[in-house]
């Protein structure tokens, strides 16, 4: 159990939350959600002890498993020492027991020896005996492969880095497990992986992320950061939403009904109230008072709106490549892959990290016709032939997604985002510029001081200016918070054109994608219907497979 007591967090005249008390049970999940900035990871800090609070205490067990956010903490350390490191008195017994041994037989005391059998019978209590092999399985069910388990930290890539740090959370049975956004840099089957392990974990779980059909599988409660301070409710993320805006939409109706028995009174007052009438109008206003609206104080929700339109549709044949080729060195990413794309098909393109979805992406819009960087018409392949097909034109989202921010120099965002469309009045810009939630003196600021999640918002603003009917999208959601997400879900589904989509979220492959382009282990399938339908036939193939064996 994790006590919070009447604690306030506030930074310089901006508060987070406001003398919140609440309690995160054993046996339950639970999901911090708010929009970005409303301080979500900084009311993670405080629970897991790495900040104070401006006001108020925390009270938490002794072991806590912790998702690190330090990379680079752990570089000189093996894989799978790093990972046994989640359980720290497992560790630093091991560590004991390792100088203890190591020293000569004979310079060995007495009361060396009855220490090692301390630490033995510590080792044993923690799991150690089997410590390497259960840390194994963890990186082994987070897609580690086992030729990386006894390489160091530091030769690592950021992406498998995470996925360690990750295993090393869950390490040991803690008794509570904190994690800030652990589905990023983790690829669809690690995310399932992932929710299989929490929803079997029986001891208080406390997440942050951005991947709506996560929080709803995992979560068994929501602690929602608005009004200044932190609210229950019961069940997932889709429940929280409809319980808060439920509350709401009845406080407003109330407020509604109240406001015009008030103007009746009021106008019954001001009739009669120095009249024969007068101790009616004066029982009138005792009524009123009793009256009085609830204040509803302001959410700090904060909605985008996405629409994607068209400045003409392509043809009926947008894209046809065959036999498509590339390799890295030795390693074959695309061998001999061919599809041809009617107008209007969302196709979205699943598995591992490394398979090799960006580099069909960059493949394939090297040579595409509208709103591609020069830069990516140099990206070469070995073989194929890529057509795109009458009045295409391909608006890009990459994944790697910059504003160029080292040569714009002062640019404003509105100054940057006129470039893409000269015609465009300052009317046009700064609607859409509202619309992503930059509005007023926003607009002026400079690009170089934006954010991962406003950088993604100012790109959203430019295809919405370009008015592409292709769009290739490649990790759109990275650094966006749910309600982002969800706009941006909602005007894929509503946009008329051809979408390219490389994403591991859920929800939007569940509820965008009418095709899927499946890598795995070098080859690609071509899955002709939705993500639901796909996935039956996944599991088919398992039990078959399990049925042979």
């Amino acid at each position: 159990m994790i006590s919070v007591n009447n604690v306030t967090m506030r930074y310089g005249a901006r508060v987070l939350f406001d003398d919140v008390t609440c309690t995160f049970m054993a046996g339950r999940r639970y999901a911090i959600t708010g929009p970005n900035g409303a301080g979500k990871s900084t009311l993670m800090k405080i629970l897991t002890g790495e900040l104070e609070p401006t006001k108020g205490n925390v009270s938490r067990p002794k072991k806590l498993g912790v998702l690190r956010q330090d990379q680079f903490a752990f570089d000189d350390y093996r894989v799978i020492d790093t990972v046994i490191m989640g359980n720290t008195a497992l560790w630093e017994a091991l560590q004991e027991r390792e100088a203890l041994y190591a020293k000569p037989h004979d310079e060995l005391t007495d009361a060396d020896g009855m220490r090692l059998g301390e630490l033995e019978g510590m080792v044993g209590e923690e799991g150690g005996y089997t410590a390497e092999s259960d840390a194994a399985i963890l990186l082994d069910g987070l897609d580690v492969p086992a030729e990386l388990h006894e390489r160091k930290m530091g030769e690592l890539q950021g992406g498998q880095k995470v996925r360690v740090l990750l295993a090393q959370a869950l390490f040991g049975s803690p008794a509570a497990l904190l994690l800030d956004e652990p589905t990023n840099h983790l690829d669809l089957d690690s995310v399932h992986w992932l929710q299989d392990y929490l929803c079997a974990y029986e001891g208080v779980l406390i997440v942050i992320s951005h991947d709506r059909h996560f929080l709803n599988s995992v979560c068994t409660h929501v602690a929602d950061i608005d009004y200044e301070s932190v609210l229950m409710y019961v069940g997932g993320y889709d429940d929280m939403v409809l319980a808060k805006t439920a509350v709401r939409e009845r406080i407003e109706s109330e407020n509604a009904q109240r406001e015009k028995k008030i103007a009746q009174l009021q106008d019954f007052i001001a009739r009669f109230g120095a009249g024969t009438r007068s101790a009616q109008a004066t029982s009138r206003k005792k009524e009123i008072e009793r009256l009085q609206t609830t204040v509803l104080a302001k959410s700090n929700i904060q909605r985008p709106y996405i629409r994607f339109d068209m400045k003409k549709p392509s043809g009926r044949h947008p894209l046809e490549f065959k036999t498509l080729r590339k390799s890295y060195g030795d390693l074959k990413v695309i061998d001999g892959f061919s599809a041809s794309l009617d107008r209007g098909e969302k196709v979205a393109l699943l598995g591992r990290n490394g398979a090799g979805k960006t580099t069909l992406i960059r493949s394939l819009i090297r040579n595409a016709p509208g709103f591609i960087d020069q830069s990516e018409r140099h990206f070469g392949v070995d073989g194929g032939t890529v057509r795109w097909g009458h009045e295409v034109a391909v608006g890009y989202f990459g994944q790697e997604h910059t504003l160029d921010k080292e040569k714009e120099g002062d640019v404003t965002i509105l100054e940057w985002l006129a470039q893409w469309e000269t015609l465009a009045g300052q009317q046009e810009l700064r609607g859409l510029l509202g619309q992503m939630l930059f509005s007023g003196e926003d607009a002026t600021k400079p690009v170089k001081a934006l954010s991962g999640g406003e950088t993604a918002r100012i790109l959203f603003c430019r295809l919405m200016l370009q008015k592409p009917n292709v769009l290739v999208l490649d990790e759109p959601t990275n650094h966006l918070d749910l309600e982002s997400i969800n706009a941006l879900n909602i005007a894929l589904q509503r946009f008329d054109g051809t979408v390219l989509l490389v994403t591991h979220d859920h929800d939007v492959i569940d509820e965008v994608a009418t095709r899927l382009w499946h890598f795995d282990h070098g080859h690609i399938e071509d899955f002709k219907g939705p993500y639901e339908d796909f996935l039956v036939q996944q599991q088919r193939k398992a039990a078959l497979a399990m049925a042979r064996r």
